[in-house]
């Protein structure tokens, strides 16, 4: 019986990726766990394995876009013949995707009984527009059309607001930016989010940090403490650790903690899996690895899967409010450290203090629990030692 290969779904916020290149030729055997195409998506490239044996039998060609699920091959059995499947995706050349800096000039017209590559979204609003699809500049991923497009295509005829200077210039949100945007927008929607803000004396965990970068071969960030910590927070308090999914509030017994890595053109979020069992160098080692494929775009989708918390951190800043990241309860943020005047045992000393935020869904935690976690927090934060053995 035919194998038949899907879209895999890389991601919460995935719902179609692009067939970048076949690594097999139609007719070539394939074994299990071969690696058949690569596929793009907005936040990383994934090889994609067969899970089967059989002949290979392309139906999504090079360049396809295709949805989440959506049939992409077959993999057949000696002498077997391809089931039907639906009509394979037009590809799209890249160099038919939208300029990264785009202007209001429409692309030069279709001719005449072209089809213009464009999403089943776009094309029934431009219908209801009245928007021809042939004067829109494309933004999605290999030059399609998707609704945002057709939309402000619709809307370019109305005047900018009184007052304001001509544009410079004019960028289409699309790719990582779009998928940022669209996963922001659905976070603070969905959610009813609320922030705990509190700061915390850095001055022991920091020393401590040192002194074991000192002896050791990774550098241990301030990250990768907040990761221990919250680790054994999350241990105390488990109702944070948990996911509100489809009506059900989800709770785990593993923190497999996200962390915010910033790059040239968005954010991304891998995590960390079962950080509780891990010493701070291991979280070291693991998160520097992370961050690397990150920024050289190698993360595979395991290591964005699977997060219960996340932790953003902004070093430049003394505090903000991080944005909850879909379907989990709670995201802590933290600014920088920094020497402040605080008073300890009744006396004005200098310390080094951290502002962290904690931004929960109000739906799954109440305020005492965001509280009761802030502080287990804090004091595993400012009596360090523990964290730091093993």
């Amino acid at each position: 019986m035919a194998v038949t290969v899907v879209m895999p779904k890389l991601g919460q916020i995935m719902v179609e990726g692009i067939v970048n290149r076949w690594t097999k030729a139609p007719g070539d055997p394939v074994a299990a766990g071969e690696v058949i195409a690569e596929i793009e998506t907005e936040k990383l490239n994934y090889d994609l394995e067969a899970t089967g044996n059989g002949t290979f039998h392309p139906v999504a060609s090079e360049g396809s876009v295709v949805a989440v699920d959506g049939v992409l091959a077959y993999l057949l059995a000696d002498g077997e013949a391809a089931p039907e499947a639906p009509a394979p995706p037009t590809p799209v050349p890249a160099s038919a995707a939208g300029p990264a800096v785009a202007t209001r000039a429409a692309p030069p017209a279709a001719a005449s009984g072209d089809v213009v590559p464009s999403t089943p979204g776009a094309r029934r609003l431009a219908a209801k527009l009245g928007v021809d699809l042939a004067k829109v500049t494309a933004s999605g991923p290999r030059g399609r059309i998707v609704e945002d497009d057709v939309r402000n295509f619709a809307e370019q005829g109305s005047p900018l607001p009184p007052g304001l200077p001509a544009p410079s210039k004019t960028v289409p949100v699309r790719g990582m930016r779009k998928a940022i945007a669209d996963h922001m927008r659905s976070s603070i929607s969905s959610t009813a989010q609320l922030s705990f803000l509190m700061d915390v004396d850095v001055t022991e965990a920091q020393r401590l940090r040192r002194e074991a970068s000192n002896d050791s071969a990774k550098t241990i960030g301030m990250i990768h403490v907040l990761v221990k910590a919250s680790a054994e927070a999350l241990k105390r308090v488990p109702a944070m650790n948990t996911l509100l999914h489809d009506g059900t509030v989800l709770y785990f017994d593993e923190a497999n903690i996200g962390v915010a890595v910033s790059l040239d053109d968005g954010l991304i979020v891998p995590v960390l899996k079962n950080a509780g069992s891990k010493g701070i160098a291991g979280l070291a080692e693991e998160g520097q690895r992370l961050a690397e494929a990150a920024r050289q775009g190698k993360l595979s989708a395991d290591d964005l899967a699977g997060g219960t918390f996340t932790i953003s951190v902004l070093g430049s800043v003394d505090g903000f409010t991080p944005i909850l990241n879909a379907g989990q309860s709670a995201i802590l943020g933290a600014g920088r450290s920094v020497d402040k005047p605080v008073v300890k045992d009744g006396e004005i000393v200098v310390r080094e203090m951290m502002t962290l935020s904690l931004t929960v869904d109000h739906q799954v935690i109440d305020g005492a629990v965001a509280a009761s976690f802030m502080r287990r927090l804090q004091q595993a934060i400012e009596r360090p030692a523990a964290l730091f053995k093993g």
